[in-house]
């Protein structure tokens, strides 16, 4: 049963993620760096510690108090995945939005979910599954097993997005096809931007002690009542001081570069709305690893927590694009080949949550 929980919180947080972008679209005459930046302070330095204080009265005493080491881990864990997120936008500019996405998102899934088991394993910590006590054991096989499959599943999505890149490409004039498609370049940032995306999961590694006294104390007054639910509200305070950091400095020196300043007072432009719609898709976006604590608590292993995360993204991802009619035009093979790779995620997660059942 608590896998099941576990299971449900991560797609919960999974589709927070794969929908947060949509209320960006309601902005209206603003850069992007300014609508980005205006979110981004509402997902990472506002929601943050107001969703910590609701659940973690104290969170503040246990930060003060914690190793300054392993504060600045975490922090620096976060201003990592800061620059994975910023280099994203060119990943996806140089391969298209969906091979890009996809491939981004797999290699941060899969160096997400086990890089941190292969680091225990040569520097071993009392709670923390390594990747030879996975592979030795037969839940951890079925752990490892579901994340191959959901190598799989995101390679066959990719195969999707080249089909549909392809088939929207052939509608069009011949000056107007892929002009900044560069495979090359495409694949070292893709790779860059995977890599430090994954980051986010290390600063929650990083900070674990910090998650483990909000746990430790909320247990003492509820014996038996298994892990608290919220005990990474507290690590996400410091590791999206990292990723606020990033964004807000690159943001800044756009706003300079473009002259967009004047967007956040410009009253041609509908102010309160963009400020509304901006502050909800940065509260949506929070809320991705609001849940993914939760089932993390569940789940009880990290790389499993990671990669139903991700899996769980990328599957909203594809599912909101066929709702919003985005692979309308395209050929049955590409959307054939689309639903294959969803399918394919989506036995993955149930090979990760039965392995998970194992333990």
């Amino acid at each position: 049963m608590q896998v099941i929980f576990g299971i449900i919180y991560h797609f919960i947080g999974g589709f927070a993620s794969g929908s947060f972008y949509i209320p960006y679209k309601k902005v209206k005459g603003w850069a992007w760096e300014s609508f980005w930046i205006v979110g981004g302070i509402f997902s990472w330095l506002i929601v943050p510690p107001v969703a910590a204080w609701l659940t973690i009265p104290n969170f503040t005493e246990i930060i003060a108090s914690t190793n300054g080491q392993i504060l600045f881990l975490t922090y620096f864990f976060g201003l990592l995945w800061g620059i994975g997120g910023l280099t994203y936008g060119l990943g996806v500019r140089y391969l298209g939005v969906s091979l890009g996405s996809t491939i981004i998102l797999g290699l941060c899934a899969v160096f997400g979910s086990l890089i941190p088991s292969v680091y225990y394993n040569f520097f071993p910590a009392e709670g923390k599954d390594t990747i030879t006590s996975m592979l030795n054991s037969h839940w951890g096989q079925m752990v490892v097993l579901g994340i191959l499959v959901c190598v799989i599943g995101i390679v066959i999505c990719g195969r999707a997005g080249t089909l549909k890149e392809r088939d929207l490409a052939a509608n069009k004039q011949a000056e107007n096809e892929n002009k900044e498609y560069r495979f090359g370049l495409g694949i070292l940032v893709a790779i860059i931007s995977g890599v430090l995306s994954a980051c986010f999961n290390f600063g929650i590694e990083a900070g674990k002690s910090m998650a483990e006294v909000a746990n430790a104390a909320w247990q003492l007054k509820h014996p038996g009542q298994g892990n608290f639910l919220f005990s990474n509200n507290v690590t996400y305070v410091v590791i999206l001081w990292g990723g606020l950091t990033t964004n807000f400095v690159w943001c800044m020196i756009l706003n300079a570069r473009n002259k967009t300043f004047e967007n956040y007072t410009d009253n041609t432009t509908p102010l309160l709305k963009n400020y509304i719609f901006s502050a909800l898709a940065g509260t949506t976006w929070f809320l991705q690893f609001f849940f993914y604590g939760m089932g993390e608590s569940k789940m009880g292993n990290g790389a499993s927590s990671w990669i139903l995360h991700m899996a769980s993204i990328i599957l909203i991802a594809n599912l909101w694009g066929l709702a919003l009619k985005e692979w309308k035009g395209v050929s049955k093979k590409a959307v054939g080949t689309l639903v294959a790779g969803i399918l394919t995620i989506i036995v993955s997660v149930l090979l990760v949550g039965y392995g998970n059942s194992l333990k």
